[in-house]
């Protein structure tokens, strides 16, 4: 297969000034009493985030994820023993929330309140603003209060998920709580969308993937590490992050399991026995890539943020 580079992978590569900050930024979270280790360097951490990103291709944000994750386990540090990273005045959108791990404060109303699934969950529920909806996920050991449906608050310190294209916030020990006098008139930020394109990647964090166990917590762990629950076992997954481009427009799509299981004909349990027979679950990915790139789709879901989230799709001649 050709290995020229697709317009997703020019869209990967960071400046030397995007670097420098993404590395600044990242050391300012670590605590300076590390115990018995030396801190890294920017340089140091420069040096190890320019591999990933420009020499792998992966994005600057799971690159600094997975380089954040690593130095926790050479330090030694908790998750939650970093410092938050500085945040603007001003609230940020959900419609802007687009990034896995990223400290934000919003607005918001509460539109429906749900029935918790873990003890480990106080509240767990769907928020909205003028640009839509979010599911978000109050734990009980932050002992905050309690929100109340149709109540509008400013929920300063938020810390935001992905899982399958589907961005969602958390509320714990560092976030606070505010009741604003307000409504908020609630938009739906889900736009449904059929394309026909070629898929022109595959993205890192494809393929066989393991998500942490914890009750309510769905993140992809990264060299066994959740970066909320620190190093745990995980359970296997299934996904494709594809990028559809059809000459006038990049399209990011999340397939998951079932719908890769779909486009792909392989099933959960053949990707694993493929990984366990190669010593490598890069395998699987790699072999969905040889498979479906390059090939034309009619490719039908929702919007969520920038990624379609699949739920029918179809090879076309």
């Amino acid at each position: 297969m050709s290995t020229n580079a697709t317009p997703a992978d020019s869209a990967v590569n960071a400046s030397s000034d995007d670097l420098a900050t993404a590395a600044t930024t990242l050391i300012e979270q670590f605590p300076d009493d590390a115990g018995d280790e030396v801190l890294p360097s920017v340089d140091d951490i420069v040096t190890r985030l320019d591999q990933m990103v420009n020499g792998y291709n992966v994005p600057l944000e799971e690159a600094t994820r997975a380089t954040r994750n690593h130095y926790l386990d050479v330090l030694g540090i908790e998750y939650d023993d970093l410092a938050l990273p500085s945040q603007s005045a001003g609230d940020t959108t959900l419609d802007e929330i687009n990034t896995d791990g990223q400290w934000v404060s919003v607005t918001v109303k509460v539109v429906d309140l749900w029935e918790p699934t873990s003890d480990s969950i106080a509240q767990v529920g769907l928020i909205g603003d003028e640009s839509g909806r979010l599911k978000f996920t109050k734990w009980a050991k932050a002992d905050l209060p309690e929100l109340k449906e149709d109540g509008v608050y400013r929920l300063y310190n938020v810390v935001t998920s992905e899982y399958e294209g589907r961005y969602s916030i958390n509320l714990n020990s560092r976030s606070v709580i505010e009741p604003v006098d307000d409504d908020i008139e609630v938009g739906n930020n889900a736009e449904e969308l059929t394309i026909e394109a070629p898929m022109v990647a595959i993205q890192s964090g494809s393929g066989l993937i393991k998500r942490c166990l914890h009750d309510g917590c769905t993140r992809v762990l990264q060299n066994g590490r959740c970066a909320e629950h620190g190093t745990v076992e995980g359970e296997f997954d299934l996904r494709i992050k594809a990028v559809f481009d059809d000459g006038v427009r990049v399209q990011h799509a999340i397939f998951d399991k079932e719908a890769t299981e779909a486009l792909a004909d392989i099933t959960i349990e053949e990707a694993k026995q493929q990984a366990m027979d190669a010593l490598d679950t890069s395998v699987v990915a790699n072999d969905l890539t040889d498979a479906l790139v390059g090939r034309y789709y009619r490719v039908s879901g929702r919007v969520i943020g920038k990624y379609l989230l699949v739920d029918e799709a179809d090879p076309l001649p």
